[in-house]
């Protein structure tokens, strides 16, 4: 899909008279540009007929670069500020009094009292749910990265996990892990790897320590590499040495929940079903309260997008074209936790699981 058809959809959103846009996920989908969000305000308008650039002399040069975008240009230095910027775009593309649609979750405060220092008339509608649902189907060159990211995130697990023994920090595992995937020739990690040994595995988003791993206990690892700027997610949990017998219960329902999930997830199915697939399979082994979290998130320019959300009561279908996790988990306080993560792909007759790493127990 061109740049001028993803604005065609942008420009569909009904009940808003423009949609203006900040650095981030949503102007490299609709726009090309990756700006990135500073002290310095840059703003994407883009209206039914006209799509204009609230930015700073020094990045409009970067506008200029594309005349593709027909963008017309409202400059600000930083000797004269922006808030006159800000009234010319209003100005010259007829928005005074007009209802605007934002992206609530990364339009900050900053910009909005700018609008309403220029016009106080304006008004917004929070349409995030909206661009998401524009960017949740993924085209095949989408896919093709994600899958290129998986792939190469999977090798860089393979070379650390000829590294790793006990004795090594999580800190310096993490740091290892780093340095595989940017050898494998990802462009950068997709967040900052998780790794988490015996009891702080316990801990669903826990941080990285200088705890040292030692024999007999879980390491859980949940990483991933980015390429042309679509991100891989994956958990896998090891036991470096010999596991206990619950240990291994835990491992193998948890196994078990991930691929009932899988087995509930197909076009058409409700996102909330493949979330109760999961749960009913940890509540049935009696670890109902140690699962804390959704069952999976939307993948794609973020590691978590609103759509699709595979969470209980979600009604919402599943579409041909979305990717989301399937990561399920039970954590133990005291004794550690087990998460096991793929990355997944509605099909038109199915899904596809595009992680391949060995689910089974490694030990």
């Amino acid at each position: 899909m061109s740049y001028a058809e993803r604005l065609n959809r942008l420009r569909a959103i009904p009940s808003v008279d423009a949609v203006a846009l900040v650095p981030g996920a949503n102007m490299r989908y609709f726009i090309g540009l990756d700006y990135h969000l500073s002290e310095r305000p840059i703003i994407a308008l883009v209206t039914s007929g006209a799509l204009g650039f609230i930015v700073p002399q020094l990045e409009a040069i970067r506008l200029e670069a594309r005349p593709d975008l027909a963008a017309q240009i409202f400059a600000w230095s930083d000797a004269d500020g922006y808030a006159g910027a800000f009234r010319a775009a209003l100005d010259a593309l007829g928005l005074r009094g007009q209802t605007l649609g934002v992206d609530g979750l990364t339009m900050r405060v900053t910009e909005w009292l700018a609008f309403l220092a220029a016009d106080s008339s304006l008004r917004v509608r929070t349409i995030e749910r909206d661009l998401i649902g524009i960017r949740a189907r993924k085209s095949p060159d989408e896919i093709q990265r994600i899958r290129r990211a998986v792939q190469l995130s999977e090798a860089a697990l393979d070379q650390l996990l000829g590294w790793v023994q006990p004795g090594m920090t999580e800190r310096a595992i993490a740091a290892r892990l780093k340095d595989a995937l940017a050898a494998q020739g990802c462009d950068d990690v997709a967040f900052e790897p998780l790794v988490q040994t015996g009891p702080n595995s316990a801990l669903p988003h826990g941080t990285v320590t200088d705890r040292a791993l030692n024999a007999d206990e879980f390491l859980l690892l949940d990483f991933g590499g980015q390429v042309d700027g679509y991100l891989a997610d994956i958990t896998r949990t090891f036991c470096l040495g010999t596991p206990t017998p619950e240990m291994r219960r835990i491992y193998d329902t948890v196994l078990a929940a991930n691929e009932a999930a899988q087995a509930a997830a197909r076009p058409s199915a409700p996102m909330g079903a493949v979330d109760q697939a999961a749960r009913a399979v940890i509540e049935a082994a009696g670890y109902g309260s140690y699962f804390t979290h959704r069952t999976g998130h939307g993948l794609g320019m973020e590691g978590h997008e609103l759509i699709p959300q595979i969470a209980p009561g979600v009604a919402d279908p599943l579409e041909p074209g979305m990717v989301f996790t399937i990561e399920p988990g039970i954590y133990v306080p005291g004794l550690g936790g087990v998460r096991i993560e793929d990355d997944v792909l509605v099909t038109e007759t199915g899904l596809e699981v595009l992680t391949r790493y060995p689910r089974r127990l490694t030990v």
